[in-house]
C-alpha cells in the first residue's frame, strides 16, 4: 500500500489522517475527541522518522484487513485473536510465510496500536501484549549484500551511467549512507575541516556526523557537479539545494534509486540483482572496511549505529577464520615454537 505519510504545511489535508481514513477500520460509535481514528492517526504521528511510519501503517493496515476479512471489530479482539492472525501469518495463510523477523515486527506494531489505544482510553485492553512473539537472532541479517568484486563490477556499470548516477553510487558504497541520507543532502552539506574535504550527514534521530570524502570519490562527485553547474548555467561555488537532483530540478527519491541499483546491477550481470537493495550497498561497505583493519567503533560511528551489533550483524565475514585473534595472540607469545 502506497500511501503518502510525509508531513505538509498546516494548509494542506492531514495526510496521516486521509491514510487513517483508509484503513479498514469500524465506524466510531462515539463523539469523544479520541476516537478509533483520531488515536490512530495521532499514534502514528508519534513516530518520528517517515519510514517508520510507512512500515507501522502496512503492518496495521495487515491486520485490519484479517479483522474485516473474518468479521471482527479490533476493539473486541482477544488474545487468542492475535494468536491466529500470528500463525497464519507464519503458515502463510495471509500470504506467503513471513520470516520469523517479519512476524516478530508486525505483532509489535499491533501491540504499539493497542498500548495507545489503551493510553487514550478507546479500548480497554492490549490483546496483542501477552501473545508470543517468534524468537529472532540479532546477529543475523537478511539483506542481500556484494563481495568485493561484485562491489568493483558494480562500480564498473555505474560508471556507464550517467554523472549523477555514479555521483549518488559512489556516495553509498564509499561512504555507507542510507539512501535517505544520501537523497537528502543538500549542497550545503559539504565544506572543507582542517585540511579534509567533508560531508555533513543527517541520520537517524536527526543525528549530526562528519564524514571525510576521500579524493576518488571527490573527483566523481567533481565530475556530476561541474556538469550539473554546465546545465544550470551557473558555476560550481554558486550550485544550491539538494545535492542529487533530477532533470526538472527535484529532488531525486528513494524509489528512483531502488530501480537504479538492480538495473545497474543487472548491467553488471550479478547473480542477486533482483533482489540488492541500496542497503546492500551499506552492508558490503561495513564488511570491506573491518575486513581492511578498520576498528569496528570507527565503522559504527561511520554508519550512525548507536549500537555495535547492529554494525556487526553489517559485517558478512563475522566469523572468517582468516580474522581470528588467535593468530595475532600466537605471534605475540613466545617460546611456543621452542616446547618440547
Amino acid at each position: 500500500m502506497a500511501t503518502d505519510l510525509t508531513p505538509h504545511s498546516p494548509a494542506d489535508v492531514d495526510p496521516v489522517r486521509a491514510a487513517v481514513n483508509a484503513l479498514p477500520l469500524p465506524a466510531d460509535d462515539t463523539a469523544e475527541r479520541w476516537n478509533l481514528r483520531s488515536a490512530t492517526a495521532a499514534w502514528l504521528k508519534s513516530r518520528r522518522s517517515d519510514n517508520t511510519r510507512r512500515a507501522y501503517f502496512r503492518d496495521l493496515a495487515e491486520f485490519l484487513t484479517w479483522c474485516e476479512q473474518t468479521n471482527l471489530d479490533p476493539r473486541n479482539a482477544r488474545r487468542g485473536d492475535v494468536d491466529v492472525w500470528a500463525e497464519q501469518l507464519r503458515n502463510g495463510k495471509t500470504g506467503g510465510p513471513l520470516a520469523a523477523s517479519s512476524t516478530a515486527r508486525r505483532l509489535s506494531t499491533v501491540a504499539s496500536w493497542y498500548d495507545y489505544l489503551v493510553s487514550n482510553d478507546v479500548t480497554a485492553i492490549n490483546p496483542a501484549t501477552a501473545v508470543d512473539r517468534p524468537s529472532v537472532d540479532r546477529d543475523a541479517s537478511t539483506t542481500v549484500g556484494l563481495t568485493g568484486d561484485q562491489v568493483a563490477a558494480f562500480m564498473r556499470a555505474a560508471g556507464k551511467a550517467s554523472k549523477r548516477d555514479f555521483a549518488i553510487f559512489a556516495m553509498l558504497t564509499n561512504l555507507g549512507l542510507r539512501v535517505s541520507e544520501a537523497i537528502q543532502l543538500d549542497m550545503a552539506n559539504f565544506g572543507h575541516d582542517r585540511g579534509h574535504r567533508i560531508v555533513m550527514v543527517r541520520g537517524k534521530g536527526n543525528k549530526m556526523r562528519k564524514l571525510p570524502i576521500p579524493p576518488p570519490l571527490g573527483r566523481i562527485l567533481d565530475a556530476y557537479l561541474e556538469a550539473r553547474a554546465a546545465a544550470e548555467g551557473v558555476p560550481v561555488e554558486q550550485l544550491a539545494g539538494p545535492a542529487f537532483v533530477t532533470r526538472r530540478g527535484k529532488r531525486v527519491d528513494q524509489p528512483a534509486v531502488f530501480r537504479l541499483v538492480r538495473r545497474i546491477a543487472k548491467d553488471a550481470g550479478l547473480p542477486n540483482a533482483d533482489s540488492l537493495s541500496p542497503h546492500g550497498l551499506r552492508h558490503s561497505l561495513a564488511t570491506a572496511a573491518l575486513d581492511a583493519g578498520a576498528a569496528l567503533r570507527d565503522v559504527q560511528d561511520m554508519l550512525g549505529h548507536a549500537d555495535p551489533r547492529v554494525t556487526r550483524r553489517y559485517d558478512r565475514s563475522r566469523g572468517s577464520l582468516d580474522r581470528s585473534p588467535a593468530y595475532l595472540v600466537a605471534g605475540l607469545v613466545s617460546g611456543q615454537d621452542n616446547a618440547e
